[in-house]
């Protein structure tokens, strides 16, 4: 495979850390997944976003690089393909939709400063599914603070990311998991593998599971 620092983004309930998960084993790669459930703000963000949104994001932002700086620029004689179930830019997209105009100005000042420091994956992963889909997987996972989620704010997050990928023109794999199954449908983890040996030009390049 060309690449060796591969991201998997998507929103919430998309499928990350399970397609994340089974490509590290099938490549025999590091895997980099998201420490959420050590976030102390972010039951309370659901409860009350105005209130801790702030902290809630720069948490996250903090956490985020310290994994990445650690993990990613680590060299590994026996393991050579990196695998992570976030994009470090998540941290600036998820801050738009949460922050109010003057929180987020500053927390873009800082998020700039680190950006820079870390190395950035060679292909970025997408995948996208629609909402009702993202709801029903949401359910089946059964994290108490993320039951109550409003379609709009899946909805916002959605557009962040698809206008963040298409505004920066990045190396992306677009996968629509509308009928994915990794789990149970190994043909559809074998067709990620194989899209994954081609090599690919700067932009969107799609793939559909069905």
């Amino acid at each position: 495979m060309n690449y060796r620092f591969v991201t998997i983004e998507g929103n919430i309930g998309a499928g990350k850390t399970t397609l994340a998960q089974l490509l590290a084993k099938k490549l025999n790669a590091r895997l980099i997944l998201e420490e959420f459930a050590d976030n102390p703000f972010l039951a309370k963000f659901y409860e009350n976003p105005s209130q801790y949104a702030f902290p809630v994001e720069l948490f996250f932002m903090a956490e985020r690089y310290k994994q990445q700086k650690e993990l990613v620029n680590q060299q590994d004689l026996f393991q050579t393909i990196t695998i992570s179930d976030y994009l470090f830019t998540k941290c600036l997209l998820f801050a738009k939709v949460n922050l109010p105009d003057d929180e987020f100005r500053l927390y873009q000042r800082l998020f700039e400063i680190i950006h820079q420091q870390l190395t950035q994956p060679d292909l970025l992963i997408y995948l996208h599914s629609p909402v009702n889909k993202l709801q029903e997987n949401i359910r089946k996972r059964n994290r108490p603070y993320e039951q109550k989620i409003p379609n709009d704010y899946l909805y916002n997050i959605q557009e962040t990311y698809t206008h963040y990928i298409r505004q920066h023109n990045m190396k992306t794999l677009y996968i629509d998991v509308t009928h994915a199954d990794f789990l149970e449908n190994e043909s559809h983890l074998t067709t990620v593998l194989e899209a994954l040996n081609k090599d690919y030009s700067d932009g969107q390049h799609f793939l559909t599971l069905s």
